[in-house]
């Protein structure tokens, strides 16, 4: 069989070679490189565009992929109405949805939701009144370039560990020695 290969960069046939084989390399870059870090945000909300929910009577939560860069809506969950009546069966449902989450942001929270969600790692974070949906994704960007916010920092630190421990990993699955 004889071709003769096209180079996919000019479209010209290259100059033959010599019984030489030929053999390239090729280095590819994503120009979407991946972000340093990535955290997911919850917010308890009944229009998805403030804060306005107490955890337990929550009807809604909406949760975001948080970079240094910018903010981007991954999940949207609806919960029946309930009565803050001290029935924790409630919260387990929620707080199964926000599984992943590092943080959810609600108006007020009960100290049994609280616990769950620690349980879980997901940081409660109470605001004080009504506050946009977009300023506080503005704020937490913000956090994740400058530091200094101890539960951004810390889940930061927990997924950069977590990225280290599999690639080292794969590493010893794919049978690599120093």
């Amino acid at each position: 069989m004889n071709s003769n290969p096209i180079d996919q960069f000019t479209g010209k046939t290259p100059a033959p070679m010599s019984n030489l084989s030929s053999r390239r390399l090729q280095l590819v870059w994503s120009i979407k490189q991946e972000p340093t870090a990535v955290i997911k945000v919850a917010f308890a909300s009944t229009d998805r565009s403030r804060v306005n929910q107490h955890f337990g009577a929550a009807e809604g939560f909406v949760i975001y992929e948080v970079t240094p860069d910018k903010a981007t809506l991954v999940g949207v969950g609806e919960f029946a109405e309930e009565a803050m009546d001290g029935n924790e069966d409630k919260l387990t449902a929620k707080v199964d949805f926000l599984a992943g989450c590092a943080a959810v942001y609600v108006m007020a929270i009960g100290a049994s939701a609280i616990k769950k969600l620690m349980a879980k790692g997901i940081q409660p974070i109470r605001t004080n009144e009504i506050d946009a949906v977009d300023d506080l994704l503005s704020e937490i960007s913000r956090a994740m370039n400058d530091g200094g916010v101890a539960w951004i920092d810390r889940a930061i630190a927990a997924q950069t560990k977590a990225k280290a421990e599999d690639r080292f990993a794969n590493m010893a699955e794919e049978g690599w020695e120093g």
